[in-house]
């Protein structure tokens, strides 16, 4: 073993195993990993994620203790995330990960013994974290600790992103007769904190290209993501520009930002190729029920999950195709699409209306969505008549408090 000179120890533990751990890292600098066999390597890329989740979660620790000595404000720092920055040399990207994860870890014990332990993922300790902060005051301390339970004992078998997704299962547990409307509620509000962080931001590097970031609700980049994925398969590549000009098997980053830069605006699906032996869009699925006012959660055909309210909007804006099923879930029949607004119908209320029709809005007509004035379910046509223009915030806010507007005239 060799020896680690270059960092002053002290007698903490903390510090001392992590000097041993550098000085076991030197000797193995130069041993190849080619000698391991199939089980071997198997046994050591395992290991070796646990041992990176463990040395993760003594990082956060750390990391913690440094925002409670308020080592930024004696290094001058704003933030915990600028010190980390300066102080490691890691991109701010990278230095707020760690301090979001600090803080999820400092929150619940048991999931900080668990990554400790090495037996939870970083990414899956942050994503429990995450949830556990979707549930509204209504939860007691206890409620709250079983659902951390729970999602640890579901860690074993699912990634952060699964992790992610098993909301309704949470509420399952905590209220069985009201899970429904609370991961509804939920959903609401992880919707509204994800519009208040959208963001765009593009810039000229002076050398021919221009570099952007973008942070979008869920449900609008599984869209972006579907009409991309349609222009770039390799299909309709193949159909523009002939057999042999792409051949793999899924659409690649770089197909993904050609077809981007060629679509400098969203195009109707009708105009996209197909996907799939379908046009190219995202498909919101839902209980009958929520067309009559229920709340609950709904879902894309993508895997997210959706509020009621978002779900009710987009079903302002599309047509709706029935589907009978039996209770294991067998589509026994299909129904015809149906409830949508011409273009027609949509050319003659931005001619009449001219703009939102919200009191004080002036979002002009060709930017809004059409309203059924009077919900579909509760006997409302799809006419002109009946039908409003409303800008996407207050279309929002018609399905969110159920507010009624005077019709314009």
């Amino acid at each position: 073993m060799t020896q680690h000179t270059a960092t002053p120890r002290s007698d903490h533990p903390i510090e001392a195993f992590l000097c041993t751990v550098l000085d076991e890292l030197k000797g193995l600098a130069d041993v190849a990993a080619w000698s391991m066999d199939e089980a071997t390597t198997d046994r050591v890329v395992v290991l070796a994620a646990k041992v990176a989740a463990g040395v993760a979660e003594v990082e956060a620790r750390v990391v913690g203790h440094a925002g409670a000595l308020d080592r930024p404000g004696t290094a001058r720092c704003r933030i915990l995330k600028t010190w980390l920055r300066l102080t490691t040399n890691v991109t701010g990207r990278t230095a707020s990960a760690k301090v979001k994860l600090a803080a999820a870890l400092g929150s619940w014990e048991p999931t900080r013994s668990a990554n400790a332990r090495g037996d939870l993922h970083a990414e899956q300790a942050q994503a429990i974290a995450d949830k556990i902060a979707l549930l509204d005051e209504h939860d007691t301390a206890h409620d709250k600790q079983r659902a951390a339970a729970f999602l640890l004992a579901e860690a074993a078998d699912h990634d952060a992103d699964a992790l992610a997704n098993l909301g309704h299962e949470i509420y399952q547990r905590l209220d069985p007769e009201g899970a429904d409307a609370r991961e509804a509620a939920a959903l609401q509000r992880q919707e509204a904190r994800a519009r208040k962080k959208t963001r765009f931001s593009m810039g000229d590097d002076g050398h021919g290209m221009t570099h952007g970031r973008f942070s979008i609700p869920s449900l609008y980049g599984d869209m972006l993501r579907k009409a991309l994925t349609a222009l770039a398969a390799p299909k309709h590549v193949r159909a523009e520009h002939g057999a042999g000009s792409y051949d793999w098997k899924t659409p690649t980053a770089e197909r993904m930002g050609r077809r981007r830069s060629a679509t400098t605006s969203p195009a109707p699906a009708k105009l996209l190729p197909k996907l799939g032996g379908l046009d190219a869009t995202v498909i919101a699925i839902g209980d009958a029920d929520l067309l009559q006012g229920t709340i609950k959660a709904a879902s894309l055909d993508t895997g997210t999950r959706i509020s009621h309210t978002a779900y009710l909007r987009l079903a302002c804006e599309a047509g709706i195709v029935p589907m009978w099923m039996n209770a294991d879930g067998e589509v026994l029949s299909v129904g015809r699409r149906y409830r949508l607004h011409t273009p027609t119908q949509r050319l003659v209320l931005i001619v009449e209306r001219k703009h939102c029709e919200h009191p004080g809005c002036h979002v002009p007509g060709w930017l809004c969505h059409v309203h059924h004035r009077i919900p579909w379910s509760q006997g409302g046509t799809t006419d002109t008549k009946t039908a409003m223009l409303l800008c996407p915030f207050h279309h929002h806010q018609a399905h969110a408090t159920g507010e009624t507007y005077p019709m314009r005239t």
